[in-house]
C-alpha cells in the first residue's frame, strides 16, 4: 500500500488533457465534501504546469463556490491571462458534473533583488518538546458520525503538534488565535512547485477553526456546519513542506454566519514563509440532520 504522503503527491500529479486543461481525482479523506485545500493544491499544480518562464507563484486568491463531489474526479481548466516582463497570471477553473465549483487567480513572479522585513515568529516551544495528541477514546470514537469516525482515526500525511491543543469533541471558550507545527511525515524530492502545491493543500488545516474558538463550537459538532468561502495565500520564501512549518493564525472578527481567519506561517528557523487568509461559513442550525445532509454552501 502507498504511503499517505505518496498518495498526497500522487492527488496533486494532474493528468494533462490538453495544453490548459487538466484533471485531477478526489479522495475522500473523512469530511462531508472535497476537502477544500485538496482544491487548491490541484488548482495550484495546474497552473504551475503552465508556466515556462522561471517563475514562482507568490500569490493565489480563490473562492470555493459549490461542495465537492468526493466520489469524482475534477476538471481544472487554465486560462494563460498574461505573460509579462516580470509577471505572469493564471486563472484556473474547478468543473465537476458540468458546473463551476471553484475559481482562483496566480500570480508569478521571477527572482529579483529588494527590501526585505518581517515579522518576528512568536515564542513558542519546539514541535519534539510537544507531545502528540492523544488519539480519541473507542468508546468516545464509536458515539460519532461515520464521517467523524474516518477522520479522526485515518493516518494523514501531515503531522500536527498543536501549542495549546483543544478538545474538538467538548471545546471550551477560549480567544481566536493558535499555533501549531506541522510537516509532512516523510521526506519528498526538492522541487519547489510541489513543496508549494503541498503547503497550499496543509494551509487549509484548521485555519476557519480559529474562528470558532470564542464560541465553543467545532467542525465535529452535528449541528454546526462550515465551509470555506474563499482562501489567499501568499508565499514569501522558500521552504520545506517535509520540515517543521509553524502556523500561527487568528481570527479578528466573525459575524453573519461568516467567519474571517488570518494565519502566518514560519519555519523553525524564524523565517515568515507564507502568509494566508479565509472567510468561511460558520453556521449554528437547530437539525442536526440537516447540517449532515444539506450543503453548507446554497
Amino acid at each position: 500500500m502507498p504511503s499517505p504522503v505518496a498518495e498526497l503527491i500522487d492527488l496533486l500529479s494532474l493528468e494533462r488533457l490538453e495544453d490548459n486543461l487538466f484533471r485531477g481525482q478526489s479522495r475522500d479523506i473523512g469530511t462531508k465534501y472535497v476537502f477544500g485545500g485538496q482544491v487548491l493544491g490541484q488548482a495550484l499544480s495546474a497552473a504551475q504546469a503552465t508556466m515556462q518562464a522561471p517563475r514562482a507563484a507568490h500569490s493565489l486568491h480563490a473562492y470555493f463556490l459549490r461542495a465537492g463531489d468526493i466520489a469524482a474526479p475534477i476538471v481544472y481548466l487554465i486560462d494563460r491571462t498574461r505573460d509579462g516582463g516580470s509577471f505572469s497570471v493564471r486563472r484556473v477553473t474547478a468543473i465537476q458534473h458540468g458546473q463551476v465549483i471553484f475559481f482562483m487567480a496566480a500570480s508569478f513572479h521571477g527572482d529579483e533583488p529588494g527590501a526585505e522585513h518581517q515579522l518576528s515568529m512568536p515564542e513558542v516551544p519546539k514541535p519534539e518538546d510537544i507531545d502528540p495528541q492523544p488519539a480519541v477514546p473507542e468508546h468516545v470514537m464509536k458515539t460519532l458520525p461515520i464521517k467523524i469516525q474516518r477522520w479522526l482515526s485515518r493516518t494523514g500525511p501531515f503531522e500536527f503538534r498543536h501549542i495549546y491543543p483543544r478538545d474538538e469533541l467538548n471545546p471550551p471558550k477560549r480567544p481566536p488565535y493558535q499555533q501549531f507545527w506541522f510537516r509532512l511525515t516523510e521526506p519528498v524530492g526538492d522541487a519547489p512547485e510541489l513543496h508549494r502545491a503541498l503547503l497550499a493543500y496543509a494551509s487549509d488545516f484548521h485555519l476557519l477553526g480559529t474562528a470558532t474558538f470564542p464560541h465553543g463550537i467545532s467542525y465535529y459538532q452535528p449541528n454546526v456546519q462550515m465551509a470555506s468561502l474563499d482562501h489567499a495565500l501568499w508565499f514569501h520564501r522558500p521552504f520545506r513542506a517535509d520540515e517543521w512549518l509553524l502556523y500561527a493564525s487568528d481570527s479578528p472578527t466573525a459575524q453573519g454566519s461568516r467567519g474571517l481567519a488570518r494565519g502566518m506561517i514560519f519555519d523553525r528557523d524564524g523565517h515568515l514563509v507564507a502568509s494566508t487568509a479565509q472567510e468561511g461559513l460558520i453556521r449554528v442550525v437547530q437539525d442536526a440532520a440537516a447540517a449532515a445532509h444539506v450543503p453548507a454552501k446554497d
